[in-house]
């Protein structure tokens, strides 16, 4: 029986001992280089752990596992990779966002930027800050694939096939997060009945694959599935990590602060194109003023307010909403057909039920 409260803890484990290991390598670098353990600590404490979970799912998936392959131990340490390319994308979102917090604390720019007034540095603290989370961005990365190559590194044909959908994953993020930043700035010179399809893609690149169906196809790989299992998996990943990031969309509009970590309507300051976004425009026309403030970093919760209500108004909220709905369902028609054992299934249901109905 798949026990993922076992693979939390087991890739909490493997998390916390590889900090411990890190802290140890970079001790002979100065006090200074202890703020990236710090931090390290900071951004990998915590989390619901959906990639880890559904990297050991897709491991779980593999029905081909051979004698002296890879084995659940190799599979952990690839779900901590995992989490630590998440931190890494979390500290570099929140840079391009211009986001002071996440989860509730500061984000890494702005705890380097207080690093910097603390100590009496000279310059400016902001340029510090972003500098800072810059590099230590790039450091989990490096982190992320330090475990992962450990796990996979050595494997024959099944780690070949994990490193290259390892590798589909970041280049696909990378990308994707260009293409959000591109439809912040990009809105008055495109086609307003492209808006849609512009911010599906996207959720599609930046966060869909990587979410869900990223972490299930390199714990298949890794396990050796065959190609008709990774392809069952994306089928019911892909629609499952579009519902997931419509659901945090609605959250960065909609959602509470002492349950998202992030202040009230930051979407909206931040200038987020999104489905939500896209869909209001459409209906209301010639009416754009009703969306002004969009992208103001000084927007009041009062105008939060009003956008809020405009976009309720209008039907936004409700025709995401269905959206989630259908890629939802569009994901549970897949896991019907998947070919994959029943305690396999079981598990992708549970993570379908979780990742979409989580209110932060």
């Amino acid at each position: 029986m798949l026990n993922a409260e076992r693979w939390v803890l087991a890739t909490n484990d493997k998390i916390a001992s590889f900090i411990t290991d890190a802290e140890k390598s970079l001790s002979h670098m100065g006090n200074e280089a202890e703020v990236f353990i710090e931090q390290t600590r900071t951004f990998l404490t915590g989390g619901k752990r959906f990639r880890a979970i559904c990297t050991l799912v897709g491991f779980a998936s593999a029905t081909s596992k051979s004698p002296g392959g890879p084995d659940e131990t190799n599979a952990i340490a690839v779900a901590a990779g995992l989490e630590f390319f998440h931190a890494a994308a979390l500290v570099h979102d929140d840079i391009m966002d211009r986001s002071d917090t996440r989860r509730g604390k500061p984000s890494a720019h702005r705890a380097f930027d207080a690093l910097h007034l603390r100590s009496g540095y000279a310059g400016d603290a902001d340029r510090f800050g972003v500098s800072s989370a810059l590099l230590f961005g790039d450091l989990l990365l490096a982190f992320s694939d330090e475990l992962v190559t450990a796990g996979i590194g050595g494997q024959g044909p099944a780690g070949r096939r994990a490193r290259a959908e390892f590798n589909n994953m970041r280049r696909d993020v990378t990308v994707g997060q260009y293409l959000d930043i591109v439809e912040e700035v990009a809105w008055p010179v495109v086609e307003a009945d492209t808006a849609l399809d512009r911010a599906i893609r996207v959720v599609t690149y930046k966060s869909a694959k990587y979410s869900i169906e990223a972490p299930l196809r390199i714990g298949a790989a890794l396990g050796g599935a065959d190609q008709e299992v990774l392809d069952g998996l994306s089928r019911f990943g892909l629609p499952l990590g579009i519902a997931f990031q419509l659901r945090d969309d609605l959250l960065g509009v909609f959602g509470d602060e002492a349950q998202t970590g992030k202040p009230v309507g930051d979407d909206l300051r931040e200038g987020k194109r999104t489905a939500l976004i896209a869909i209001a425009e459409s209906r209301l026309g010639e009416a754009t003023t009703s969306l002004a403030g969009l992208g103001d970093d000084h927007l009041s919760p009062a105008r939060v307010a009003e956008i809020q209500l405009m976009l309720r108004n209008v039907g936004a909220e409700e025709a995401v909403e269905r959206m989630i709905s259908e890629h939802l369902a569009q994901a549970h028609a897949a896991l019907d057909d998947a070919p994959v054992a029943d305690d396999v299934r079981a598990a992708l249901g549970e993570i379908a039920q979780i990742v979409t109905a989580r209110s932060a």
